[in-house]
């Protein structure tokens, strides 16, 4: 395979195997994934994924957008591996109450914009999570037992088709790959912008409590309690910790849309369980919402597996209660239900999550600690497979999934046939593919 056309097109932005830089370019976030690919090409502008794309549909190759690679999973040797970092333009219409943001955005840049005028969008945890894959994927925020998925906060995207084609995507324009791009997975174009709403923040609380593993019942109880009759406005999640070289520890990390006072009122239970390590519960800007988990910002070697469960019943607290964390390094429950319960009007891919809880595991994908963290993974769903419904949300599917893990029967059926509807020879490749 040659690439000499496309480096006349695209001066300086084409790197192939062997050459200087290819490496770290071509290197997803999470490091224990390897991607081979055949090229890297760094995007200055659409016109730049319109040659890609042109490019790739001759050639015969796949294209796979990756702003910041998040979610890679892997087998993508023969593909063209596009970074669109460059398209890093973010415009806040305050009184509309709608961001317009490039394929390259981040979300912590994205909240520090909305923040100056009162606004957030629904971002996650992790504030170098890109805005694109987040959303294509559904995108699971703090406030989406609030508001929903981020993927059906979308007005319209901008994007090249699988002809190399630059185009607008919206209800109006295109109803049916508008669906498909909301929560489907970015396998039908490459989106170079996109609009979605922000909404109102005029105050927020949150933080993360921790505590000494001993105090893990006792914690535990607690967010079943705090969970049970929890406002919309209030997301919390339970955490048990086992960092190298320290001790176990326990954690409930929570954010509350609403003042300060409200938010401790909400929480007040916790105040009850003695010893608190950590208590870092307070007045945030939307800006710093990053701050309440303070997950890695640089690429690591992670394997992560997401769940979602039918309920907390004894097998789950068994498992994840009682049992030690290691060789995995975190067991996560987020509470869901909300907006995420209820089927939205004119939603997109995603869908309603019937599912009150999700099960995040992760661990260190280094070299000689894989097998046991793979293994410890698999024994945990093994151990509590009757209070897992199955499905699970795009953003969490590991690289031995397949896309047909996050979606029923009827959902999976309709994509497969805008995939093919839209990009009969596959030009255009997400992580992970509906036609996989």
């Amino acid at each position: 395979m040659t690439f000499e056309d496309l480096r006349a097109a695209l001066p300086g932005r084409v790197l192939v195997p062997g050459e200087d830089g290819f490496d770290v370019a071509a290197r997803p976030w999470s490091t224990a994934v390897t991607q081979p690919v055949a090229a890297v090409v760094r995007a200055a502008d659409a016109q730049d994924v319109a040659a890609v794309v042109a490019h790739a549909r001759r050639a015969g190759v796949p294209v796979i957008a990756q702003p910041t690679g998040h979610g890679a999973a892997g087998g993508i040797e023969e593909a063209i591996l596009l970074r669109t970092g460059g398209l890093d333009g973010i415009e806040i219409d305050a009184d509309r109450r709608v961001a317009k943001v490039g394929a390259g955005v981040n979300w912590g840049a994205v909240q520090a914009a909305a923040a100056a005028h009162g606004l957030s969008g629904l971002a996650g945890s992790n504030p170098v999570v890109g805005v694109t894959g987040y959303t294509l994927g559904g995108g699971l925020s703090w406030f989406s037992r609030k508001y929903g998925w981020a993927s059906d906060a979308v007005r319209a995207f901008e994007i090249v088709d699988a002809e190399g084609t630059q185009t607008r995507v919206s209800a109006a324009e295109d109803p049916e790959l508008f669906w498909a791009l909301r929560g489907g997975g970015g396998d039908f174009a490459v989106v170079t912008a996109l609009e979605f709403d922000l909404f109102a923040a005029p105050a927020l609380y949150g933080g993360r409590v921790m505590w000494h593993g001993a105090r893990t019942a006792e914690v535990f109880e607690a967010f079943q309690e705090i969970t049970a009759d929890a406002p919309d406005e209030l997301s919390v999640w339970f955490h048990r910790f086992q960092f190298p070289d320290a001790p176990p520890m326990v954690a409930l990390d929570v954010a509350y849309l609403g003042d300060a006072a409200a938010g401790r009122s909400l929480l007040a239970r916790l105040d009850a369980i003695d010893g608190p390590i950590a208590d870092k519960r307070g007045a945030l800007s939307v800006a710093n919402l990053g701050d309440i988990t303070a997950e890695p910002t640089d690429p690591s070697p992670s394997l992560s597996r997401g769940e979602l469960l039918t309920d907390l019943g004894d097998a789950v607290v068994k498992t994840l209660l009682d049992e030690p964390v290691a060789p995995l390094v975190g067991i996560q429950i987020r509470h869901l239900g909300g907006a995420l319960a209820r089927v939205a009007a004119d939603g997109g891919a995603c869908g309603p999550v019937a599912e009150p809880y999700l099960l995040y595991a992760l661990g260190l994908g280094l070299p000689q600690l894989t097998a046991a963290v793979t293994a410890r993974r698999a024994e945990i769903v093994d151990a509590i497979g009757a209070h897992i419904s199955g499905r699970k949300p795009y953003t969490f599917l590991t690289p031995e999934e397949t896309a047909a893990a996050a979606f029923d029967e009827t959902t999976l059926a309709r994509l497969r046939e805008i995939k093919r509807a839209r990009d009969p020879r596959s030009v255009i490749r997400a992580n992970y593919p509906v036609l996989g």
